[in-house]
């Protein structure tokens, strides 16, 4: 992955729910989990959602949206909403918002992300496009 690494979410997963329509199946996937990396530490408030949208010819498009707590690099406390959609053919594309000055940025650089499968959950890393400006 091209960029600068900004967030590594260790997500841990909660039991999901599924209704299985006539045209796609959708799973929602409740979580929580603990983020890090050289901007920010914290961890996932609420729980988060994962909500997988199943063809019945079985590809997923998924839409992940969750908020994070915690303290940015200059030591401020802090939230961030992420809102990761994607799949895992044409990759994920994660939006920003929060309340961090220092992390203001965030919000207009192009991100991408990687989501792959850990013990009791996923890991997702967030990166962003480019030098840091």
């Amino acid at each position: 992955m091209n960029g600068e690494m900004l967030l590594e979410i260790q997500v841990k997963l909660l039991p999901s729910q599924r209704v299985n329509g006539s045209t796609r199946d959708i799973l929602m996937i409740p979580f929580t989990g603990v983020a890090g990396g050289p901007w920010f530490t914290g961890q996932v408030i609420g729980p988060g959602v994962d909500t997988q949208n199943i063809s019945k010819d079985g590809k997923a498009a998924l839409s992940a949206r969750y908020m994070l707590e915690g303290t940015d690099k200059n030591g401020q406390r802090c939230r961030i909403f992420i809102e990761n959609q994607g799949s895992f053919d044409s990759g994920f594309k994660p939006t920003v918002v929060t309340d961090s000055v220092l992390l203001a940025d965030w919000e207009k650089a192009e991100l991408s992300a990687t989501v792959e499968g850990a013990p009791g959950g996923v890991l997702v890393r967030i990166f962003r496009e480019g030098a840091r400006k």
